[in-house]
């Protein structure tokens, strides 16, 4: 990791360089809508970047959807069942990646419909959102941003991930969620998310990451 070669940046070339990248982006599978992670501890605010990039897309003519999966959370009932801090459950069972592959990555399937649901479950009220589904037209790009993303076989096409070191980490995350750091740090052991990614950024800075594009 510490061998990456990494260049300074301001957050704002940063979004316009991924849209360009976007642009030209091939699914691999034959697809008709490129899939691309913005994957990140919630301390590193991927979606931040998600939808920096999803505006610039959408200013150069390019449809984007910006997908959260804070919005498919499982209820707390399962998510809880096991206490509400178990780093176990946290890690590999709070989100629902079933809904995330029977309702944002299968319709992207080559000859899907393009029909996206963009969430499912508000966490806060603990019942369904009941949302409508989003219909991106072909060329139309997902965005998917959240932690844990990488190591779950999920069909993207590009890997960001924003790279917190482990003291930076502590000090973004609120004191109350302090419980989840051991989580970061097996998917740092087990997955090695900053050598997994397409692309790095470090953000210990929030005022200058800096990538290795």
């Amino acid at each position: 990791m510490e061998r990456v070669r990494l260049e300074a940046i301001t957050w704002e070339r940063l979004g316009d360089s991924l849209a360009d990248w976007l642009l030209d982006l091939k699914p691999h599978d034959g697809s008709s809508w490129p899939r691309v992670a913005f994957d990140g501890a919630p301390a590193a605010r991927p979606g931040d970047l998600a939808q920096q990039v999803a505006d610039v897309l959408r200013a150069r003519g390019r449809a984007a959807l910006v997908v959260g999966t804070e919005g498919f959370l499982r209820p707390a009932s399962l998510r809880f069942e096991y206490g509400r801090e178990d780093v176990d459950a946290y890690y590999g069972g709070w989100f629902d990646t079933g809904a995330l592959w029977r309702e944002v990555f299968g319709p992207l399937d080559p000859g899907g419909t393009g029909r996206v649901l963009p969430d499912l479950w508000d966490a806060v009220a603990d019942r369904a959102t009941r949302s409508p589904y989003v219909k991106l037209p072909p060329g139309g790009i997902l965005l998917l941003h959240g932690p844990l993303l990488l190591g779950r076989w999920f069909p993207f096409d590009l890997t960001v991930h924003l790279r917190l070191s482990a003291g930076a980490l502590r000090r973004r995350t609120p004191e109350n969620e302090h419980w989840m750091l051991p989580a970061f740090e097996r998917y740092e052991s087990e997955v090695d998310p900053g050598a997994a990614a397409d692309v790095l950024v470090r953000a210990d800075d929030p005022r200058h990451p800096a990538w290795n594009g």
